[in-house]
């Protein structure tokens, strides 16, 4: 099972301005177990790169919130989630057909409940 995680960054990841609650080791673990991570924001992708290399991370995309569907087709993959704080990323999501957690969902690390051999977990907001 391949699953992309795309996270938005302001309000979303730790080194977002304003910080949020996903910390670079819950993205880390995402991506030691497999997931397909990177972001999608409205920070420009130099700012994002930057991000990714201040986690020590290698993100597999950096893109625009709002080409979410160019992340799909580059990233071929069985189930997609983006996560976020704000409308616009819920609605980026739905728009894409991406799964959806709240930036405040996915400090529980949501995607720990996969079971990545037999099914793909529904996401906490649809």
């Amino acid at each position: 099972m391949v699953i992309v995680l795309s996270f938005d960054i302001d309000g979303t990841l730790e080194l977002g301005d304003p910080p949020g609650g996903v910390t670079t080791e819950m993205v880390r673990r995402a991506h030691e177990m497999g997931f397909i991570v990177g972001s999608c924001s409205d920070k420009p992708l130099s700012v994002q790169r930057s991000i990714w290399q201040q986690m020590e991370l290698t993100p597999a995309f950096v893109s625009a919130k709002h080409q979410l569907g160019k992340v799909k087709r580059e990233n071929p993959a069985d189930a997609y989630y983006h996560m976020g704080d704000r409308d616009t990323d819920y609605l980026a999501a739905k728009d894409n057909d991406f799964g959806f957690w709240w930036a405040h969902e996915a400090v529980e690390q949501p995607w720990l409940e996969f079971d990545m051999a037999n099914h793909v977990q529904e996401p906490i907001s649809s």
